[in-house]
This record gives C-alpha cells, sequence and structure tokens, in this order.
C-alpha cells in the first residue's frame, strides 16, 4: 500500500485540498494525520499485470563491422523465417552493427527496455553478448520473457577476431594511452591478421 500525501492525493484527482481533507475527515479516504500535522493518504498500488502472449517475439541480430552487413541481412532472413515458421508474430525486428563486447549497444538496451514481447529470439547467443549472458538471461526472466537460440554452435571465427581486436585496442589504451595507442594497436592488429 502506498502513502501520499493529501495535497497531492488532491492535485491527482482534480479536487480542492479542502474537499480531500473533508474527504478525509468525514473517513471517506483512508489515511493518518503524522504528529506534524501531515496527512498521508493510503492508496493500492496498481496491479502489474503482463498479458504478452507467448508467441509473441523480438528479433536482434548483429554482426562486429560494416563489412559485414550482408552476413547481417543473411542472419536477419534466417531468424524471420525461423520465426514465421514458428508461429511467432514479430513486435520487434532489430538489426545492430557493433561489437558483441560493446555493452552500451543503443539499439539492445532499447530492446531490453520494452515489455511487449515473450521471446528474444537470437542466432547465436555470442550475438546477444561475448561474455555475461547469463545474467541477459536472469534479467529476461526477471521480467517473464524468454531468450530463444536457434543455432547453438560456435559464432563465426571472424567475429570473435574482431572482438579480440577490440579488447586489445581497449586495454592499449588503458596501459599507453591514446597517443601511443594508434601506433601500438596497429602494430599488434596487423601482427595478429599475418599470424
Amino acid at each position: 500500500m502506498k502513502k501520499i500525501k493529501l495535497s497531492q492525493f488532491a492535485k491527482d484527482n482534480s479536487i480542492t485540498y479542502r474537499t480531500a481533507y473533508t474527504w478525509f475527515h468525514d473517513g471517506i479516504i483512508p489515511g493518518e494525520k503524522l504528529p506534524t500535522g501531515t496527512i498521508l493518504v493510503y492508496q493500492d498500488e496498481p496491479e502489474i499485470t503482463t498479458t504478452v502472449p507467448k508467441n509473441y517475439a523480438a528479433i536482434y541480430s548483429r554482426v562486429s563491422t560494416t563489412q559485414q552487413k550482408d552476413d547481417l541481412d543473411r542472419q536477419n532472413q534466417r531468424l524471420l523465417d525461423f520465426a514465421t515458421a514458428n508461429g511467432y508474430i514479430i513486435k520487434h525486428n532489430i538489426k545492430e552493427i557493433a561489437s558483441g563486447l560493446n555493452d552500451n549497444r543503443t539499439k539492445l538496451n532499447n530492446l531490453i527496455d520494452k515489455n511487449d514481447f515473450s521471446t528474444l529470439i537470437i542466432e547465436h547467443k555470442d550475438i546477444l553478448t561475448r561474455f555475461g549472458f547469463n545474467y541477459l538471461n536472469k534479467l529476461f526472466k526477471i521480467k517473464n520473457q524468454s531468450i530463444l537460440i536457434v543455432n547453438e554452435t560456435e559464432e563465426d571465427k571472424n567475429d570473435i577476431v574482431q572482438d579480440f581486436i577490440s579488447i586489445i585496442t581497449s586495454f592499449c589504451a588503458r596501459i599507453y594511452g591514446q597517443r601511443r595507442n594508434k601506433q601500438k594497436t596497429k602494430k599488434l592488429i596487423e601482427e595478429l591478421k599475418n599470424g
């Protein structure tokens, strides 16, 4: 049960404070008067009900670089085909180009905020995140949503290499500072690609 000030109750219900006070005094609205003179009114908190059908789904496709845009389109089409064949109604179809290590992906964060679907469909769990998948899975379960992984096999080698380069770049920036970072990172990336 929520408690609000009588003045807030009057404002929320578009009545004068005097009317609200009369209703409180006459016992029409339940509440209590504090020793300070403040009147708190009791209000039932609205029940949160989720009536989202089980077949409402969101699709999330991701690749690491713009060079993989064709891969992104093919991945997304495979998920659309899967969802349609299995009777899902697509509420959101999200395609994003970003590293799987980036925990501040705008489109993914916006999708996490939504409650109008029951199932998140992804191709591989690495599409969602490189690390911390179980945390995201738990978050979706708390929201009464589930994650459906269409293909449990390993992620594309090129995508993993790109994420590895992102990790190295990040740590080099911390170790060597921004100016020296570019040259050292470039050299390290060349060695990785050639080796």
